[in-house]
């Protein structure tokens, strides 16, 4: 079954290469084939542009832009959760920290 993973970034291309990545990565060890991945810009995260003013303040956000990542899977929804879960826990380790590519989770 195909199923999409999406994601919401403030990202310029090198955050959106690491998170497509991530993607990647996570999908390998589970057999879950990439059949395209799409981005889209402009789209509705301006909300995360406040978000990288605020984690990091004083800083220039360069190139960053708000687009979003979605990503053809063929795989289950057990394998889809288990992506998800890995990149979302990659995205966001615990503990106290600020996001090198702010994100949402669609």
């Amino acid at each position: 079954m195909t199923r999409d993973l999406a994601f919401g970034l403030y990202a310029d291309e090198r955050g959106l290469a690491s998170v497509t990545k991530l993607v990647e990565a996570a999908a390998a060890p589970r057999s879950a084939r990439i059949t395209g991945t799409t981005v889209m810009d402009p789209c509705p995260y301006d909300f995360l542009a406040q978000q990288w003013a605020v984690e990091h303040p004083g800083e220039d956000s360069g190139a960053r832009r708000p687009v979003e990542l979605r990503v053809r899977l063929t795989c289950s929804l057990r394998t889809w959760r288990s992506v998800r879960r890995t990149v979302i826990a990659s995205l966001c380790p615990e503990g106290p920290h600020a996001c090198a590519v702010p994100w949402i989770a669609l």
